[in-house]
């Protein structure tokens, strides 16, 4: 039921009684409501580690990433959990890796109300929580029992004139400036600014117009290097740095409100960028992803780069700590507080040195339902991946009748640089490229990430390799066990049974019962 702004400042949410009673299991906040630290956790919609100016990109644009990387912590080897929006954000809420959240291991799914959420454990502490954009999502909310969005209820009233074809027009950074307005002044804030950017679609042709030179494109090697390539990442940073400028204008708020001094601010993005072989992939293009953390009172030596192997399941442990909460018993995330602070280890907690990603079913693109189930551990310097389903098509069967989507290779998003691949895969000097894409892969897959930092030459037949093979699959595997995946332990796995809610533009598709 819509409720106007003055409303959300006097009631609770309704997810709030499910977990109120996490301040009398967990001890409550050891913190005074004047020493708890606000939070506002920006999240792009497909961007890769590479495409910021503070990680290097001659390109592209962000001043206000590099700001908070200037003033805070900037993270090298920050990883999602899953390349793919709704399980890579249900793991950031609920602290925990896509395999222990049933149905939420799946876009286009749930998100059950029986996973704590460190939004809901906020606001059981007096936090006052809300979400703009795109928050929790793509899914449906009432099958696993919630009423809100997780991420928090939604302020979305104020709407804007985009500046090119292809974005929102949402108007983020205004309904973040009504949350603020809406806030009492005695509580902590927790705000999750989400922009649907740079997701495609796109505006063909914005990123020459606006100035920017192809010809000063890094490509990835992955891609053909072609003009159609060079003008895709060109319009793909249109939209990198739209996203920029709304963090921007949200800081900018928080300096309005005199909060920014005593915020949090998380900038980073749900998974990689949507290319073919990056998003719904569990390479580094798919996987690794920008984050830098801003926190005056928090962070040690501003302007510091961290090496630690994080995932983005870790800022939840991190929120709460950083409030003075526990994390919830089920949760498997590590806080980063000891990172940012430089504080010295605490006895018993997991070292930074290595992130675990985990994919199910992406978007509905093989017959039946079937997602494609795969692992990985990346380390410094190595990338090993387990390939659950090596019969089944990665990127999605070519065939465009067995997908929901009713395209083929369907869990990459149409593209220019996808039909560009498609169309000439037969062409000399393209066909690398295409299998590269969207070629069946080996059960197992090793990358020498010191030789081949993009992954292209799976070394995992290699003898040379076998020893760091066989240590890489062991400690995936016991990890795996020790953290209950089905894929792991032997017990059904049924992601490739629960229900899809996403749109289906074959209405011939259709999920596969549960075998008896």
């Amino acid at each position: 039921m819509a409720r106007n702004r003055n409303d959300r400042g006097t009631r609770r949410p309704q997810w709030r009684t499910v977990i109120v009673w996490a301040c009398a299991v967990l001890g409550g906040s050891a913190l005074s409501a004047a020493d708890r630290p606000n939070i506002l956790f920006c999240i792009s919609d497909d961007q890769s580690y590479a495409h910021t100016g503070a990680n290097g990109d001659p390109v592209v644009k962000t001043p206000a990433f590099d700001r908070v990387a200037r003033e805070g912590v900037r993270f090298t080897h920050a990883f999602c959990d899953a390349p793919t929006c709704g399980p890579s954000r249900s793991a950031i809420l609920t602290g925990q890796h896509i395999w222990r959240l049933k149905e939420a291991g799946n876009i286009h799914s749930t998100l059950p109300a029986e996973f704590a959420t460190y939004t809901g454990m906020l606001a059981a502490a007096d936090y006052f929580v809300g979400s703009t954009g795109k928050a929790w999502s793509p899914g449906r909310l009432e099958p696993g029992g919630r009423t809100e969005n997780p991420a928090g209820p939604l302020f979305a009233a104020r709407k804007r004139r985009p500046p090119h074809g292809g974005m929102s027009n949402k108007d983020y950074a205004g309904n973040f400036a009504d949350f603020l307005k809406t806030r009492p002044a005695d509580r902590p804030f927790c705000f999750w600014l989400g922009t649907h950017e740079p997701h495609r679609g796109f505006q063909a042709g914005v990123g020459a117009a606006s100035g920017k030179d192809p010809a000063n494109v890094v490509v990835p090697p992955f891609f053909p290097d072609h003009p159609v390539v060079r003008n895709d990442l060109l319009d793909y940073f249109v939209e990198v740095e739209y996203f920029d400028s709304v963090v921007a204008d949200a800081m900018t708020q928080l300096e309005r409100a005199g909060e920014l001094e005593n915020t949090i601010v998380v900038v980073t993005s749900d998974h990689g960028m949507p290319f073919p072989r990056a998003k719904a992939s569990l390479y580094d293009a798919g996987t690794r992803v920008p984050l830098a953390i801003r926190w005056p009172a928090g962070v040690a030596k501003p302007g510091r780069v961290s090496d630690a192997i994080v995932n983005l399941s870790d800022l939840a442990a991190t929120f709460l700590e950083a409030a003075g909460l526990k994390p919830h018993p089920a949760m498997t995330s590590r806080s980063l507080l000891n990172e940012l602070t430089q504080s010295p280890p605490i006895p018993g907690r997991p070292a930074f040195d290595r992130a675990i990603i985990a994919m199910e079913r992406h978007d509905g693109c093989r017959r039946g339902g079937k997602g494609y189930p795969c692992r990985a551990l990346r380390k410094a310097g190595w990338l090993y991946i387990k390939n659950h389903e090596p019969d089944r098509w990665p990127a999605g069967d070519p065939d465009a009748s067995v997908c929901a989507r009713a395209i083929p290779f369907g869990e990459v998003d149409s593209s220019p640089t996808k039909n560009l691949l498609m169309e000439n895969a037969e062409r000399a000097g393209f066909r690398r490229y295409y299998d590269l894409a969207f070629a069946k892969h080996p059960v197992e897959e090793l990358y020498d990430l010191s030789k081949d930092p993009h992954q292209l030459n799976n070394v995992a037949a290699d003898p040379a390799h076998a020893p760091r093979l066989l240590e890489m699959r062991k400690e995936l595997q016991q990890y795996l066990v020790k953290t209950g995946d089905p894929r792991a332990t032997g017990k059904p796995a049924l992601w490739d049974y629960y229900p899809y809610y996403g749109l289906r533009r074959n209405k011939d598709w259709k999920v596969d019962p549960l075998p008896k």
